[in-house]
């Protein structure tokens, strides 16, 4: 797999972007990739050395609504996320930049 490929979108919320302080960004990477595909995928994309990855497989919510009197329900999609930790002095510039597009 191409690293683009591995690496999906940066997972932008409140958390992940607190987190960033502390030199940790949240991705949103490929359900078979793995961390040292993953490694590899940020350190080629950003030019950044990576210290350490964690990651979590996230089921996706079940969710009902109910519209003029018809109750449907569903699921959003299940996704896999990555934190990862750079080493000290690095960061990575994610505003107003994609750099997910080939």
């Amino acid at each position: 797999m191409d690293a683009r490929d591995i690496i999906l979108s940066p997972r932008i919320t409140e958390k992940s972007m607190a987190n960033s302080i502390g030199h940790q960004y949240t991705f949103v990477v490929h359900p078979s990739a793995t961390k040292t595909q993953i490694r590899h995928a940020v350190e080629e994309i950003f030019s950044v050395n990576v210290e350490k990855i964690n990651t979590i497989n996230v089921r996706g919510k079940a969710r009902s609504s109910a519209r003029r009197g018809i109750r449907t329900e569903g699921k959003q999609s299940d996704f896999k996320k990555a934190v990862v930790t750079l080493k000290a002095g690095q960061k990575i510039e994610l505003g107003g930049i994609n750099y997910f597009e080939q």
